[in-house]
């Protein structure tokens, strides 16, 4: 064998380009993604290995005058990246390195690096992790500058706390794509840039390339020292009840005390950290509720703490113990746990919606009985079980809470626990009743306010990672309250300002992006 055969099969090469038009066998597979409500038609998918061939791809469509989107991961809830105007996709799949950094003390991370490989390189490799998402196939690109949480949030805060750097690659009023790298060092301009990338959604500002991560506080040079080192086991305690063990007044209970001690254990230090539980109110059409709780099993009086939490939510409920309980290696539990659920998660047709509230107060007594009655209706059907749901549980609250609200552009550092009311399903046709019933749930829900969770004393507004086209609509938002003050709330000014100064052409644009002012 020649020495030039040798090297083309011993050599890396960088991927790429390709281009994948309509008459491409993967072109089917790369127009649509987790959601498969939203579909695009592009021209082409530009799938790219390199920061410079973002740069090409970039230029191109900004030459052409095409719209583009951007994929990471393929996992939002709406149509940011697959619009029916995009003309061009940039799918960042193939650039998923992950790897330290030692000249930026900082773990360096492609876009397109999904979680499931992130969790299993940071932790096999330096014994650390992100405190992230639960769905392995969610891509780090949209969660993290969305904010980013998990069942370690409460412990460690949200992933966009750990952006130490980005790379991204924009466009400036000449209409030049380039690249600028924008650290938590930086002052003025850049400073506004990574600061609007930590929290303030994706697809705004431009095509983030690489993320480094680093503690705030982390110190020295060793990389074991630099991000959080995850839990060597945890305990897994589970709860489940069937509709028929709860009537309205158990049910009321059930979700007010959820609420009440995530309330009692919101600032960042309570010994409460460490747990972190989520109560699935699933459909009676699905049998029952369940009840997920993990905790750092190395905290003080670890299983008492599980122990007083899971007496706490079930009392008055009717529902008594003792309750199972797991210890597991904490990399074993993160892999098999996707709180998602996973029973429609891999279904090729899913089709999803997903409405959001931070709660700084419990639920009332009313409320409740519009969750009760809406969640127990016989007239609506879903399938597969657990397709229809309200999740309650504590994606906010601990170190989550430790920053200012103005110290990233994610601004709910205020909250106790978050809601998430879902539905799930398979057949486009079913697509009115779906929404239907959880347009219905959600706005009778939040009433009083509009119909969505005005931020204030009560509500802390909404997560841009579970982007919510209603809110755009006065027939379903009616509080009078712009859709971006529930996802950015004060902050949004200084995210305009700083889209005029790094995308003053609007080459990268979505339905809910940041507008310059």
């Amino acid at each position: 064998m020649h020495a030039d055969q040798e090297d083309a099969f011993t050599t890396p090469r960088e991927f790429g380009p390709a281009s994948i038009g309509p008459d491409d066998r993967r072109y089917l597979d790369l127009v649509s993604g987790f959601n498969r409500r939203w579909q695009a038609a592009p021209e082409h998918i530009r799938l790219v290995g390199s920061t410079e061939q973002v740069v090409r791809a970039v230029q191109e469509a900004v030459d052409t005058g095409k719209r583009l989107s951007i994929r990471s991961g393929g996992h939002s809830y709406g149509d940011f990246t697959y619009h029916k105007d995009v003309d061009i996709i940039v799918d960042l799949g193939m650039m998923n390195d992950i790897s330290y950094d030692p000249h930026r003390k900082a773990f360096a991370v492609q876009s397109g690096a999904q979680l499931g490989e992130i969790y299993e390189r940071l932790f096999r490799g330096w014994g650390v992790t992100l405190p992230g998402g639960v769905c392995p196939s969610v891509g780090i690109g949209g969660h993290a500058t969305g904010g980013g949480h998990g069942l370690l949030s409460r412990q460690f805060g949200y992933v966009c706390d750990l952006i130490e750097a980005v790379e991204i690659v924009v466009v400036d009023r000449h209409r030049k794509a380039r690249t600028v790298i924008a650290s938590r060092k930086d002052t003025g301009d850049l400073r506004d840039l990574w600061w609007s990338c930590s929290g303030g959604g994706g697809g705004s500002f431009g095509v983030i390339t690489k993320f480094w991560f680093r503690s705030r506080d982390a110190s020295g040079h060793r990389p074991e020292r630099q991000l959080p080192q995850p839990p060597r086991e945890v305990l897994i305690g589970t709860v489940f009840a069937s509709w028929d063990q709860l009537d309205q007044a158990a049910f009321t209970h059930l979700v007010r005390n959820q609420c009440q001690w995530y309330i009692d254990h919101s600032e960042p230090g309570s010994p409460g950290e460490a747990l972190c539980g989520l109560l699935f109110l699933q459909h009676v059409s699905s049998g029952g509720i369940g009840l997920l709780t993990q905790v750092d099993a190395a905290a003080p009086d670890a299983e008492k703490l599980l122990e007083s939490y899971l007496g706490a939510v079930t009392a008055n409920t009717g529902l008594t113990g003792p309750f199972p309980s797991r210890r597991l290696p904490w990399l074993a539990s993160t892999v098999t746990i996707d709180t998602s659920n996973p029973t429609v998660e891999t279904n090729a047709t899913l089709r999803a919606a997903i409405k959001h509230a931070f709660l700084r107060q419990s639920f009332t007594d009313e409320q409740c009985a519009t969750m009760y009655r809406q969640l127990t209706r016989r007239d609506y059907l879903n399938t597969p079980p657990g397709s229809a749901l309200i999740q309650l549980g504590a994606m906010a609250g601990g170190r989550m809470n430790a920053p200012a609200p103005s110290d990233t552009a994610l601004f709910q550092r205020r909250s106790a626990c978050v809601a998430l009311f879902e539905t799930f399903w398979t057949e486009p046709a079913e697509d009115d009743r779906h929404l239907a019933w959880l347009r219905e749930l959600y706005g009778e829900v939040f009433a009083s306010t509009g119909g969505y969770p005005v931020p204030g004393d009560r509500y802390q507004g909404c997560n841009i990672n579970a982007p919510d086209l209603d809110i755009l609509d006065p027939a379903h938002n009616t509080s009078g309250v712009p859709w971006h003050t529930f996802y950015f709330g004060e902050n949004y000014p200084r995210l305009q300002r700083t889209k005029a100064r790094w995308d003053p052409t609007d080459a990268f644009r979505h339905s809910m992006s940041v507008k310059a002012a």
